[in-house]
Order: structure tokens, then sequence, then C-alpha cells
């Protein structure tokens, strides 16, 4: 039998996940209308939810999360969560095509590896959870840097000198840009041998519920088996994959996902 769910809970949940940012301002109107509660309902929540911190009220009865959900979300290790919501899907996924499997997020303009899942037969770079890479010649680097604002793309760019690790690394900062912009527009990402001339790679964006890029996950492939339709497969799996790791971080009921499915190699 199914454990009986808290109603006052999830709607509580409801309100506060109508906040589209931790610095945005909203009324109880418009709370409750994104909650889809009435508005006598939306207020009472929300006069709670002030009451114990977890919003608070400013000018012209407008209300922005408070301070207990900072002080909740600082217990909450993010690269802690991704590994463990994404490590079971990388293994499938790598034991599915035979290849490397990565998971990153950019720290400080660099690409900080969370998860690594590979097959004894795979093409396998040398890598492992916790390492660090540049983000400019990356699959998983590009797909996070696409995805930031553009003065933070700009500062991670112009910041320090863009090496050219093989020949096909892009070091034009003006070239790099306008790829970002194709990653932006695509929603997948390439490394052409651009960190190693055997070595290329395929990788799609990571979203939390707002479509937000919050990670990025990747397929490693040695270069001469990366031909356009297994590039085309690989992006496909790790879409789907990439939606298994977004239920596993968020309640299904928030997120459609599709189920890992077999791909031809």
């Amino acid at each position: 039998m199914a454990t009986p769910r808290n109603q006052s809970v999830l709607k509580a949940f409801a309100m506060l996940k109508s906040f589209d940012s931790a610095d945005q301002w909203l009324t109880n109107s418009e709370l409750s209308r994104r909650a889809n509660l009435p508005e006598a309902s939306g207020y009472r929540l929300i006069q709670t939810l002030q009451e114990i911190g977890a919003v608070v009220r400013g000018p012209r009865g407008r209300y922005r999360p408070g301070m207990l959900l900072v002080s909740l979300s600082q217990n909450v290790v993010v690269r802690e969560l991704l590994h463990d919501a994404s490590q079971d899907v990388a293994a499938k996924l790598a034991n599915q095509l035979n290849v490397t499997i990565h998971l990153g997020i950019l720290e400080d303009g660099m690409v900080h590896y969370v998860t690594r899942a590979t097959t004894p037969t795979s093409f396998s770079p040398h890598t492992r959870p916790g390492c660090q890479l540049e983000a400019y010649c990356t699959g998983l680097g590009k797909i996070l840097l696409a995805a930031l604002p553009e003065d933070q793309l700009d500062q991670v760019i112009l910041d320090g000198e863009l090496v050219r690790m093989t020949p096909y690394t892009i070091v034009d900062r003006s070239l790099l840009r306008s790829q970002l912009l194709q990653v932006r527009k695509n929603g997948f990402a390439v490394d052409e041998r651009e960190t190693r001339e055997d070595m290329c790679c395929v990788a799609v964006p990571v979203y939390d519920r707002q479509g937000r890029t919050i990670a990025s996950l990747s397929a490693t492939e040695s270069a001469e088996r990366m031909t356009a339709e297994r590039r085309v497969n690989l992006r496909h799996a790790l879409d789907v994959a990439a939606a298994a790791i977004l239920h596993k971080i968020y309640p299904p009921a928030s997120v459609p996902v599709r189920r890992l499915q077999a791909i031809p190699a």
C-alpha cells in the first residue's frame, strides 16, 4: 500500500518551487497561481513560510526565498548529489555503448570531473573524479561555457592564454565564441581531437527543473571510431541519460523522463 502523502507539505514546496531564482520577488497572487493553489490557501501557506524564515516579505507585499533555504542549501554538497544521481546511469551507458562516460561541472573556469564510468575495452582517457581540465577544449567544458551569461563567458574566455593542446585545438577567441554560440543553439558539443589527437567526444547538458544547465555529460570514443553516425547515436543516448539523471535529482511528478534505451553501436 502506498504511503499517504502530506498535502500541506506538497503545497508548501509547490509555493517555494514557484520562485525562478533566489533574488526574485513575487506577490502572493503570483505564487499561488504558479503553485496552482487558491489565493486564500496560498496566503495561509506564505504566512507560515515567512514565520519559519523560508521566505521574507519585502516592499509592496512581495516575497522572496529566505535565509532558512540558504542555510539548508549550504548543507547540500552538489558534487555528491550529482555523483550519486549519475553513477549508475553512467555505468549502464558505458557498458551499453562501450565508451567512457564523464559528468562534469564548472568551477573557476575549469571542468571539474564528478563521475567517470568506463569498460575494460572502451577508449579510456587518463581522467578520474576530482580532476580538472581546461573548459575551452573539452566537450564537457563547451557545454558549461555555452550556458554562462555573456559577462561571465567573457571573463573566462579572456582570462589567460588558450593553450594549443593539439593541432586541432581552437585557440582563436572569436572562433571559440562562435562555436559556443552554436553549442547553445544545437544543445550539444564535440571535442574533435582538441585535447588528444586520438580522441573525440560528444557532450550534452544536464538541466535542472527550470531548464538551466547544472552539469554536462559526455561520451568519449577513439577518433578512429567516431563516425558521424556514431556521434548521432551517442548524442541521442546521452540526452536520454541526462533526462534519467534529472529524474533522480527531482521528484518524478515534477519532470517527465524517458527511460534509457538500447542504442546500436
